[in-house]
């Protein structure tokens, strides 16, 4: 499959947080003909491409595969469905939002419910949203109608977003773009990775859960040992929101180095050799320090005494709602800057961090 049928196909696959196994399905397909695979029980999938030699250090590229979700709590008597967040949201874009939750015989659609103007009062037009006043409505009548449906508390639900792709201006649009668009960073990069002569193994890591504390990686770090870690993320976008001289993660800006978090210091020798290997490879990038936000890198950084780390992102725009907007060629700069660093990373560079 080609890039933007990669990218598709992760972002319109359903995998909120604990249950990404459509993801990891994908993930298979794509890397079977050149990888081997080993999944645990937190859906972490660990990929040891067959170029490797076996007996070297490795470098780490890590890629998150969940998604920010839903999960029905209870099924109410008028056949609506009480549910709560997996993951950060914004509760006042929610309202009217399409969902599909799943059930014991695949997803089905649903709404996110929004009280027409015509029957609210002036104090419910101007009540703060809240999942104790959200309800998804799937057509029943009853709860009963609900059950037959096949849903059930612990059901998961994720956005139903429409995947488009502007060729002409490299435009990308859907759900998910956090972090499948990471996922397929990281998937592409070890593809390419087949033709080059690296002093190194690659070991990657599609990792579960981040979105409601990094729990994937922090199991995964247990079983790793990487001498560094590439942590490929789909990360906000600021350029439609920040005063210009704070824009620090454009569309069309390339990758974002991320210094920074609420969450993490990345290893700053890392950070800057990186940024180096972009700047004489030509490959676009832009650094930013975020007061918010975390990542795997934070697990990383921390696990065996300390591992070096850096977070390359993709920028998008509107994330962590039900419809992203990314750029291509920020997509590419990123696999090209993974496949960079890969080619030129050494040990004795890497003790150097």
């Amino acid at each position: 499959m080609n890039d933007i049928q990669l990218i598709e196909r992760l972002t319109q696959a359903r995998g909120a947080s604990g249950f990404e196994d459509e993801v990891l399905a994908i993930a298979r397909e794509y890397c079977g003909d050149f990888c081997d695979f080993e999944e645990d029980s937190m859906r972490n999938l660990y990929i040891r491409p067959r170029f490797n030699k076996g007996n070297r250090p490795y470098i780490l590229l890590d890629a998150h595969s969940d998604e920010v979700g839903f999960m029905v709590q209870a099924i109410k008597p008028d056949g609506t469905l009480r549910f709560i967040p997996i993951g950060g949201w914004n509760e006042k874009a929610l309202p009217s939002s399409k969902v599909q939750i799943y059930t014991k015989t695949g997803y089905i659609s649903g709404v996110i419910a929004a009280a027409p103007p015509h029957l609210m009062s002036v104090e419910q037009k101007n009540a703060p949203v809240s999942y104790d006043n959200l309800t998804i409505d799937v057509g029943a009548c009853s709860a009963k109608e609900a059950e037959e449906l096949g849903i059930a508390v612990g059901a998961p639900a994720v956005p139903l977003s429409l995947f488009e792709y502007n060729e002409k201006h490299g435009i990308l649009q859907g759900k998910a773009f956090d972090d499948r668009l990471g996922v397929a960073a990281m998937l592409k990069c070890l593809k390419l990775l087949q033709k080059e002569k690296l002093t190194l193994d690659v070991v990657a890591v599609v990792s579960s859960q981040e979105e409601v504390g990094e729990r994937g990686i922090t199991a995964a770090m247990h079983r790793l040992k990487p001498l560094a870690a590439i942590c490929f993320e789909g990360c906000p976008a600021d350029d439609t929101i920040a005063p210009p001289y704070m824009v620090q993660d454009a569309l069309h800006g390339g990758v974002m180095l991320r210094h920074m978090d609420r969450t993490v210091i990345c290893t700053p020798r890392f950070t800057a050799f990186a940024q180096k290997t972009a700047e004489e490879n030509g490959i676009k990038v832009q650094m930013a320090v975020r007061s918010g936000g975390g990542n795997n890198g934070a697990y990383i950084i921390s696990a065996n005494g300390g591992t070096p780390v850096i977070v390359a992102g993709i920028p998008v725009r509107y994330i962590h709602t039900f419809n992203c907007i990314a750029a291509v060629d920020d997509f590419n700069s990123n696999v090209d800057l993974g496949v960079a660093l890969c080619k030129s990373l050494t040990e004795d560079i890497i003790k150097g961090f």
